[in-house]
């Protein structure tokens, strides 16, 4: 079975069939699905969800577009959020310096005191990096304490041996099955397997073939199948790592 450890099935795009595509999911080999928040809403929404499913859990956090809005009041909700057994993260939290809608000092702020929220409730973060390589990496730095994973991983090879040292992870999404993939792909190629997570970031990052179109934890096979490929492993014996280490991450049982 696989476990998709950074979805977000509370987006609207799946109003029109979210309860038949997540009764799919068994059939289709996916056994878990971690659903991340961006804000406040669907922080709520995810544990909720998560609530509904079996196999889905929730993380709460807000993403960098929504940095602005971290303070006190909102702090103290996810704080209050947290303490359900469903939530097993802080995310998804970070930087992302490609649009800069929210002013770059504003997000390391709200990085920043939501990785201390992490730190204070001892749980793992789900970081969303982009564009920000040396900024999100000194903060990481701050936070010695704290692990987690760089989703949807964009760095280089050296930024990801650091994370290792550091006890992070890295994961990866449909991009891993993109023509023009080759610094992701020397990175799936060289981390240890013990260190890597399956992702699909749905319902964005579909995956070869289905690039083009809304993503689902069904297609998370195509990028499971991918790194068996550059391993040179056999696709079961992906799953089986990828299950373990998202499960070791998060504190869910095997």
């Amino acid at each position: 079975m696989l476990f998709d450890t950074h979805a977000h099935y509370d987006s609207s795009r799946f109003d029109g069939d979210r309860e038949a595509l997540l009764a799919s999911m068994a059939g289709a080999g996916v056994g878990r699905i971690l659903n991340a928040g961006c804000d406040l809403a669907s922080s709520r929404a995810a544990v909720d969800l998560a609530h509904r499913y079996g196999f889905l859990w929730a993380a709460v956090g807000s993403h960098p577009d929504d940095a602005d809005h971290v303070d006190d009041a909102l702090l103290a909700q996810y704080r209050a959020l947290a303490r359900d057994e469903r939530v097993v993260a802080i995310g998804e939290i970070g930087l992302d310096y490609h649009y800069e809608d929210v002013p770059r000092d504003v997000q390391q702020a709200a990085f920043r005191r939501q990785m201390a929220l992490a730190r204070e409730l001892d749980l793992p973060v789900i970081v969303h990096e982009r564009e920000a390589h040396g900024d999100g990496m000194a903060i990481v730095r701050e936070f010695p304490e704290v692990r987690g994973v760089f989703h949807c991983y964009s760095g280089s090879l050296e930024m990801a041996r650091e994370l290792l040292a550091l006890g992070w992870y890295v994961g990866f999404t449909g991009v891993l099955t993109f023509k023009n993939a080759r610094k992701a792909l020397e990175v799936a190629e060289n981390v240890p397997l013990n260190r890597l997570l399956l992702e699909t970031d749905c319902p964005y990052m579909a995956p070869e073939p289905h690039r083009g179109r809304r993503c689902d934890s069904t297609m998370l096979v195509h990028t499971a199948q991918k790194l068996a490929d550059l391993r040179g492993r056999p696709l079961e014996e992906i799953a089986r790592a990828t299950w373990e280490n998202g499960c070791r991450l998060f504190r869910l049982p095997l």
